[in-house]
């Protein structure tokens, strides 16, 4: 084969594949928006919504998030914290008389606490043990607003909003996918936690992992899912078998995904973590 066709054929091949990429990401965005949803109403203005699919993203997938209408409750948004005892979502939410929660930012396995920067009601409860470039993003609550963006010291410890949490990779800015770099943390598949905020809105959201029933996602599949749910900014939680979602009464226990750390596909599998972020009740 001579240069010419060479090069014909292996432009046919890449036009072939990025338009076989471009329908799948079509198909894969209408999935989600045209989605018949499972919703319940937690109260006035917190809607849950469920769903599962079995071809999203070419795997089976889970999907449960929370929409919190920020005009009836963004004054009621807060993070709780330990600084050293890890407590299961559901603990740290009943703690704290939360309606609505999702498990917060990375944590010391074995000594507790947060590993980056975290602060309740003007309170530091951990600083950052050791700069992570997977730390790019943080939340924030102040008495103005609440704000997920990229993270800076301005905005971190030097911030001045009553309450931060400092995590990530940033998923979404401006309502555009940010960037992700290429590594396994990024690149595999796993439950994932994710916080986003459009206009009025407020989303917790889970995707489970690790089960024939749910695949979980990478992060660029996960940043596309906050994109096509209508969030402009959001950013990327602590996952695996941390990822937990609760809403008060609406199970047992108020665990209304399947956390994997007890291998099965049910509420019970609950990791211990070292912060939450929820709706005070």
């Amino acid at each position: 084969m001579n240069r010419s066709y060479l090069y014909l054929f292996t432009s046919f091949i890449l036009v072939f594949l990025s338009a076989n990429k471009a329908a799948a990401q079509a198909s894969d965005s209408l999935q989600i928006v045209q989605a018949n949803w499972t919703q319940k109403t937690i109260a006035k203005g917190v809607v849950w919504k469920q769903a599962h699919f079995s071809n999203l993203f070419a795997s089976e997938q889970e999907i449960n998030f929370i929409e919190i209408d920020l005009k009836k409750h963004r004054k009621n948004i807060r993070l709780a914290a330990d600084a050293k005892q890890l407590k299961t979502t559901s603990t740290f939410a009943l703690e704290n008389n939360a309606l609505v929660a999702v498990n917060g930012g990375f944590f010391d396995t074995k000594n507790g606490g947060a590993v980056d920067f975290i602060k309740v009601d003007n309170q530091v409860i951990n600083p950052t043990r050791k700069p992570s470039d997977r730390a790019n993003a943080v939340f924030s609550i102040s008495k103005k607003d609440i704000r997920i963006e990229a993270a800076n010291p301005a905005n971190t410890e030097e911030g001045t909003a009553s309450s931060i949490l400092l995590s990530g990779p940033l998923l979404v800015q401006h309502a555009e996918r940010a960037s992700l770099s290429k590594n396994p943390f990024n690149n595999n598949r796993h439950p994932r936690s994710a916080v986003g905020l459009s206009k009025k809105k407020l989303i917790f959201l889970v995707v489970d992992g690790r089960n024939s029933k749910a695949h979980g996602m990478n992060l660029n599949e996960l940043a596309s899912l906050m994109k096509w749910l209508g969030t402009n900014s959001a950013m990327n939680l602590d996952g695996g078998g941390s990822s937990t979602l609760y809403a008060k009464d609406a199970t047992p226990n108020g665990v209304i995904n399947y956390p994997c750390d007890n291998k099965l596909f049910d509420h019970e599998g609950q990791r211990d973590v070292a912060n939450i972020i929820y709706l005070k009740k």
